[in-house]
């Protein structure tokens, strides 16, 4: 990791897991499951705290969308320990351009790049990498849900690409506290750890 605690906002994105209304919404389709993460509630606020100040200081925001493609017959085309997971998903969760793919609604207007991913990582078999190197970014910040899930999968991915990788520890959640300490322990041996306001500081 690099000693410069510097912050160049033209050259870092935000880049946000996951936050979408399948996941998080009252009527979205874990909610429907009664699978909710209470503790991903205050996210979206919190997030857009940070997405607004970066893209005022010229920074870039990204997000991810978990996506179930449609097979030939309509049906979602779900992983076999997803589906054992979370056996509740059916036809229409998380479909393209669907409500429930969205992103909620408090990142309305922030988000200027926005990739489907169908894992954990948002780099996996997505354009990711691509239009962030395109657009000069060296520097990631990563938030979103859930922290020993798609966040830790994707920052390890960051670091594996050599981008500056940073981890926003009260821009994610996990379902439990206890997977979320310890996967913002594991992180640390590949990013940087803080949190929204110091992020937003060290912009300023």
């Amino acid at each position: 990791m690099t000693t410069d605690n510097r912050i160049h906002a033209p050259r870092t994105a935000l880049v946000i897991i996951d936050l979408q209304n399948d996941f998080l919404d009252p009527n979205g389709a874990y909610a429907r499951g009664g699978d909710t993460n209470p503790a991903a509630a205050p996210l979206p606020e919190r997030v857009a705290g940070v997405a607004h100040t970066l893209k005022a200081a010229g920074g870039l925001v990204a997000a991810s969308q978990f996506t179930l493609w449609p097979d030939a017959a309509g049906e979602p085309m779900v992983s076999p320990h997803l589906k054992a997971l979370r056996p509740f998903l059916r036809k229409g969760d998380f479909a393209p351009g669907s409500w429930g793919q969205a992103n909620v609604d408090a990142l309305a207007g922030l988000i200027a790049v926005t990739v489907s991913k169908v894992a954990y990582s948002a780099f996996f078999n997505t354009q990711l990498d691509w239009v962030l190197r395109r657009a000069g970014i060296d520097t990631v910040a990563v938030c979103g849900i859930v922290t020993n899930g798609g966040v830790a999968s994707t920052v390890r991915d960051a670091h594996m690409r050599d981008y500056r990788t940073l981890v926003l520890a009260d821009g994610c959640a996990a379902f439990g506290e206890e997977r979320h300490d310890t996967a913002l322990a594991d992180m640390r041996n590949v990013a940087e750890v803080l949190d929204c306001a110091e992020l937003i500081r060290r912009l300023a």
